[in-house]
């Protein structure tokens, strides 16, 4: 039987988990924007949309946790000396981000989203050489990195765009989103050291839409789903959360920061054509700036890797 290591570090494996990965939070930007008209949250309506991210947290919490506790024959918990982790893992994976990252898709479409959501990976790339000294940041990371950034800026400077001009609880969210999704893939890096990353994933989930339950509720937000639909919608989204973090949080255990962070070039490209046909973007994600950006972010994540590629990794 292939050890862990062996197996999750094998090429083929690695890439088929992450496009897996990336294929659910590609879909997870138009989940949200269609959650807002099943559950009536509108745009302005800050303390529902944290209730509505807090509940497919919770959800995606105990999805987890059950998988988990099926998988080991016991309940799964994390080392009491853990404990600490969880909650700083919780503080930037689920409510730092996700605050962030509802508040930026209400005010900006899911194809703009998608894109400037990529600037993550280059974010991870720099706090990983810079502040978790996990890697040296090459040259070639450092171009890959400008050219990727281009790309962003391409579709956040596009005055011509349908969502119009920049905003900061639009695309300004979202950029903090990024980097806070940064910070929580480097501290998975960490932590998956001292424990399983798919327990750390569950139970920072778990607390972590709890809190955002109760800080929505308490603020006065309230869902009013149209249909069973919309649970359904919520459930997927749940297991969007449960099933993507898991995988990548698995990666990130076995393997480069970057070498994983930079297969993230997959999310803008699928974010934008899952926007495009769920949301009926197509008007704007098919224009020039919108796919010189896509090009861009991708062409950037790819020369940063490309380094990896030629020194023979498995």
């Amino acid at each position: 039987m292939q050890e862990p290591e062996q197996f999750w570090t094998r090429r083929s494996i690695v890439l088929l988990a992450a496009f897996a990965a990336c294929f659910l939070w590609g879909s997870a930007s138009p989940c949200i924007k269609i959650g807002y008209s099943l559950f009536q949250i509108g745009a302005d309506d800050t303390p529902s949309r944290i209730l509505f991210a807090g509940l497919r947290f919770f959800l995606a919490g105990w999805m987890v946790v059950f998988y988990e506790s099926i998988r080991h024959h016991s309940f799964s918990l994390p080392q009491k000396t853990n404990w600490p982790l969880v909650l700083k893992l919780m503080c930037f994976q689920t409510i730092g981000q996700y605050l962030f990252f509802y508040m930026g898709l209400a005010h900006t479409s899911g194809v703009r989203g998608s894109i400037i959501n990529a600037s993550g990976t280059f974010f991870t790339m720099f706090l990983s050489a810079f502040v978790f000294r996990f890697e040296k940041l090459t040259p070639r990371k450092v171009l890959g990195s400008l050219i990727g950034f281009t790309g962003v800026m391409c579709v956040i400077s596009d005055q011509s765009a349908l969502t119009g001009r920049f905003r900061l609880d639009g695309e300004g969210a979202m950029i903090a989103a990024a980097l806070c999704s940064s910070f929580a893939g480097n501290l998975i890096k960490r932590y998956g050291q001292k424990e399983d990353p798919a327990i750390l994933s569950g139970w920072q989930f778990l607390l972590g839409g709890t809190v955002m339950i109760l800080i929505g509720f308490l603020s006065g937000g309230h869902l009013h789903p149209v249909s069973f639909s919309s649970w359904v919608l919520l459930a997927y989204m749940a297991f969007i959360s449960a099933g993507a973090y898991t995988l990548w949080s698995i990666l990130l255990r076995y393997n480069d920061v970057s070498r994983i962070s930079i297969l993230g070039f997959m999310n803008p490209v699928l974010g934008v054509l899952l926007s495009a046909f769920f949301l009926n973007e197509g008007a704007e994600a098919f224009t020039l700036s919108t796919l010189l950006a896509v090009v861009l972010v991708s062409l950037g994540i790819l020369i940063s890797d490309s380094e990896k590629q030629k020194a023979g990794k498995p």
